[in-house]
């Protein structure tokens, strides 16, 4: 089965057509037969960048104004390969058609616990959800709707970012406010980068042999967005962001976790409007808002090496803090397997890597330097061979999971 899967936000769209089936799956032969990305949608100049497998990257400047036209243009890419590719007697024409498509949804809420077919009961719990995620789950719908309107009766299969963390016990979710706010406004913890910390411990899994039943893992989620799970026995049972994606360890320009009377002090002596507070606290805050510069790691750690102090200051930080979520899941769990680091500063920034380690030797992970610095990108173990608890560095693949989640809800078989 081909799978179209789409991950739309406010202004742009990332795309991949997967190729995948049963037994793929089992022998890791997923195929990606295409990969792109349409940035600044709803302008004049959207970037259009993509690659079919095994060929050069194309790019473009194109008008595209809305996320119809962002979609359309996509589905015409597949169009005009599957036509180039019969064109010079390839059967890659067959390979370019689509069979089904998968949607990231960022938040669905308590109701959806796990992957769905989109029928209209599915949209309106999306919906529903929206006011928790006003800033994600519209855009997610509209690639939804956009495909409604283009494939008609083809199969559309939600994905959704929290279902991972379901399972996490009422006295990890619940905050110390009133519980009639809970009950009423279901304000609680709900956690996300699910789909890629269910992509990672799976993986760890399937390298090490182990059971998911008597996992115990931390994953350290690290990109411009960063959150931390706590996973015991295969399940979510705690997570560093909370009802919003700002809660948790501090990120490229999220501030993380903060006394909540700073907000009042700001609206208060700044005279601050409730929005101004949130464009500081999720856009200009984080390793940008202490470092001044930048919220690319790779720049402050640069900057770092050449004595820039408040870089330097800004990576001890965003470290310190990721260290001390670790120590207190490591004690939530009691007892752990290993620490997997992921996404894009989790997978190829070493130094960063060595920094949240420090001092973790004490309670039985203890860091290779030299696997850890030779590592390159790759997946793979960094810590020493007489470590108790094993460290590794695990690329995420949402997109990939998206494409089997999607397979196997078409097709009526199990989640794993």
């Amino acid at each position: 089965m081909n799978v179209l899967v789409l991950n739309c936000g406010s202004s742009s769209v990332k795309f991949q057509l997967i190729e995948t089936d049963s037994e793929k799956i089992a022998d890791r032969a997923d195929v990606v037969h295409l990969q792109g990305l349409i940035e600044k949608i709803g302008t004049a100049e959207a970037i259009v960048s993509y690659t079919f497998a095994d060929s050069p990257l194309k790019r473009s400047s194109e008008e595209l104004l809305n996320h119809h036209a962002a979609v359309s243009r996509v589905v015409q890419i597949l169009e005009q390969g599957a036509q180039a590719a019969a064109a010079a007697g390839g059967t890659q024409g067959r390979k370019l058609a689509i069979d089904a498509i998968g949607h990231r949804m960022v938040h669905g809420g308590e109701h959806f616990t796990e992957s769905h077919l989109i029928d209209e009961e599915v949209v309106r719990g999306i919906e529903r959800a929206i006011p928790l995620a006003p800033l994600h789950n519209p855009h997610n719908l509209k690639g939804y709707y956009v495909c409604r309107d283009l494939f008609r009766d083809m199969p559309q299969v939600a994905v959704f970012d929290t279902a991972f963390h379901h399972t996490l016990p009422p006295y990890a979710f619940l905050y110390g406010l009133p519980y009639d706010y809970y009950r009423r406004q279901r304000i609680r913890r709900y956690g996300f980068h699910g789909t890629s910390v269910r992509y990672v411990s799976y993986r760890y899994r399937e390298l090490t042999g182990a059971a998911k039943t008597t996992s115990n893992l931390i994953v350290c989620h690290l990109g411009n967005g960063c959150s931390i799970t706590a996973i015991e026995n295969g399940q979510s049972v705690d997570t560093s962001m909370g009802f919003t994606p700002l809660e948790g360890v501090m990120m490229g320009t999220r501030s993380g976790d903060i006394d909540p009377s700073i907000i009042l002090h700001l609206m208060t002596k700044d005279e601050l409007a409730p929005h101004e507070v949130a464009t500081l606290l999720n856009r200009w805050s984080g390793l940008y808002g202490l470092s001044g510069e930048s919220n690319d790691m790779r720049h402050l750690l640069n900057s770092m090496a050449a004595g820039d102090e408040r870089s330097k200051l800004a990576v001890q930080v965003f470290c310190y803090r990721i260290r001390k979520y670790i120590g207190a899941y490591w004690a939530a769990l009691g007892r752990l397997d290993a620490i997997i680091f992921t996404g894009g500063i989790g997978q190829n920034a070493a130094m960063v890597r060595q920094l949240i380690c420090d001092r973790l030797d004490a309670l039985g992970a203890t860091l290779d330097e030299g696997r850890n610095l030779s590592l390159g990108g790759r997946e793979g173990v960094i810590s020493a061979p007489n470590s108790r608890v094993s460290i590794w560095a695990i690329p995420t693949n949402e997109e990939l999971l998206i494409a089997r989640d999607t397979y196997r809800v078409v097709h009526g078989l199990p989640l794993p």
